[in-house]
């Protein structure tokens, strides 16, 4: 089996001659020796069992996909970056595997990739005390990066990892944050049954001391403020996004849909998360601002049904349900509106904090689009998206993060409406288009992940069609989920490979290239002039 590489910059110094013991993937380990050659070369890489050379290339090679030298100046060209493991940094607070990173970050960057984006997890970071904060193994990490002229975007997650699609580990909240919680449970979003819900803080203490004498607020600009003081001098050169965390998953959303312990099932409508005492609170006061003292009594409507229903099954979401009645609407404008002002204390935060650094931010909104083609539009509604059939939820939201300059950061770019089950009333599609629309209507910038782990070229096609501007905003960015073993498998890289260069080409259609028909090798890369550098893994 072949893995061929070929980069528009070399990643090899030529000129240097050293020995590297590192494991190309996490069970594959070799040396690698870089010898003095002449262009063009040739690096080949075997496993443990045999010997990693480089050497001078024969002039035998076969097609390369040809790339216009205005590659990187191409104002059309979207960056791809390639999301790290969830584990990078590991529970002691070190770079996990630096070799196996090393040797990944090496092979990203010969495939053309902007760069990668990696977790800044609170509870590893803060997790010895209230501003206590350890950032040495992200330290090791952006240096890491730095060496192989690629680009960094940190995600600052004040959420816990597990119980989530594609938790692959579990890193709960800081443990002095978790003692807050055991003495006060109500710091947690909470639904109607009283189940609490570990995953991220409630909004509604967002402005009170409840966390060793500091708000949730105050916490997380603090954390923010020693990422940003830690790392200033690669703020803008190296780091160049700041993704700002709002919520479970890092997305500006409640947790009403939690996979752990079996709670909730995909196509479920899911559930309210309003019923912790600050949350309660709020409500019976925005109920009593316009005198209607009852509507706030409950906590939240009494028909919204269960985690696992549809729409159509409970009072309160089916077609001629109470979501569309005087109460309904007063009940999901105070519910969406609190989610909206959270993300803009915690935008504005972020905003003050890293003004001036070169670094952009953004925010990230999740693309549930189960029972998108109901009225209701339940499963949105639980999460906190007031959008329905009649009411565009999204533009409220692009307009909050347009007026701080944050890039919106959308999900399920990969999907098509024919792949998802007919009975769930899916339309990733038409998600996707509303919030391009809404991001253009706005005036703010839009990026785009892949909801799901997909290697084929199905997905990566759709990716490249939702890339582009026929309908509403094109993307600034893709990241791509994730890196893994299973992205270097030879038919996976060579899929992966392609769909960097048709980003870097603006979205241009599919085309596996003639030389890469037969897939029986893996070949792929770029050329630049005449220089080729070439990668061999046998």
């Amino acid at each position: 089996m072949t893995l061929t590489l070929r980069s528009s910059t070399s990643f090899i110094h030529l000129n240097d001659t050293k020995i590297i013991k590192a494991p190309l993937l996490e069970d594959l380990h070799g040396i690698i020796s870089f010898k003095q050659a002449k262009p063009p070369s040739c690096l080949r890489i075997r496993n443990s069992l045999q010997e990693i050379k480089m050497e001078r290339g024969s002039n035998k090679m076969e097609k390369l996909h040809s790339l216009s030298l205005n590659h990187h100046t191409n104002d059309l060209r979207v960056p791809v970056f390639v999301m790290l493991p969830l584990d990078t940094v590991s529970l002691g607070g070190s770079l996990n595997k630096p070799r196996t990173t090393n040797a990944s970050l090496m092979a990203l960057k010969s495939a053309g990739v902007e760069g990668v984006m990696v977790d800044a997890w609170w509870g590893l970071v803060e997790k010895d005390g209230p501003m206590k904060y350890n950032w040495e193994g992200y330290a090791e990490l952006v240096q890491m990066v730095q060496r192989h002229g690629l680009k960094l975007q940190v995600v600052m997650s004040f959420h816990q990892c597990g119980g989530n699609v594609g938790d692959s580990c579990s890193i709960p909240l800081p443990p002095w944050v978790l003692e807050e919680i055991s003495k006060n449970p109500d710091l947690v979003y909470t639904d109607k049954s009283g189940r609490r819900n570990p995953e991220y803080i409630s909004l509604g203490c967002d402005s009170l001391p409840v966390l060793k004498g500091r708000t949730p607020i105050q916490v997380y600009a603090d954390y923010m403020r020693s990422f940003r003081d830690r790392f200033r001098d690669y703020l803008g050169e190296v780091i160049m996004e700041v993704q700002v965390g709002a919520g479970p998953c890092g997305e500006l959303r409640y947790p009403s849909y939690p996979e752990s312990n079996g709670t909730w099932r995909f196509p479920g409508i899911g559930e309210f998360q309003c019923y912790d005492k600050y949350m309660r609170a709020s409500l019976e006061a925005a109920a009593e601002a316009i005198g209607k003292r009852d509507w706030g009594s409950s906590g939240g409507p009494n028909d919204s049904g269960q985690y696992n229903q549809f729409p159509e099954d409970s009072g309160f979401f089916k077609r001629t349900g109470t979501w569309n009645s005087e109460y309904g609407k007063f009940f999901l404008e105070w519910y969406s509106g609190e989610l909206l002002q959270h993300g803009d204390r915690v935008i504005s935060a972020a905003k003050g904090i890293f003004h001036g650094t070169g670094a952009k931010l953004s925010a990230k909104v999740a693309g549930i689009h189960w029972h998108y083609g109901t009225r209701s539009h339940a499963a949105e509604l639980t999460a906190g998206y007031y959008n329905t059939r009649h009411r565009d939820g999204y533009l409220p939201i692009a307009k909050m993060l347009a007026k701080h300059g944050v890039v919106l950061n959308f999900t399920c770019m990969e999907m098509k409406d024919g792949q998802q089950p007919g009975y769930a009333n899916c339309s990733p599609e038409g998600l996707v288009t509303q919030v391009k629309m809404a991001t253009r209507d706005a005036k703010a910038e839009l990026a785009g992940e892949n909801a799901l782990e997909r290697y084929d070229i199905a997905a990566y096609e759709q990716i490249l069609a939702t890339s582009r501007s026929e309908s509403g905003n094109g993307l600034a960015a893709f990241t791509y989920l994730r890196m893994n073993k299973d992205l270097f498998e030879p038919q996976n890289w060579r899929n992966l490979v392609e769909f960097v260069k048709r980003m870097s080409e603006g979205g241009r259609n599919w085309r596996l290239p003639e030389s890469d028909c037969c897939g029986s090798d893996l070949r792929v890369g770029f050329i630049k002039e005449k220089r080729i550098e070439k990668v061999v893994v046998v």
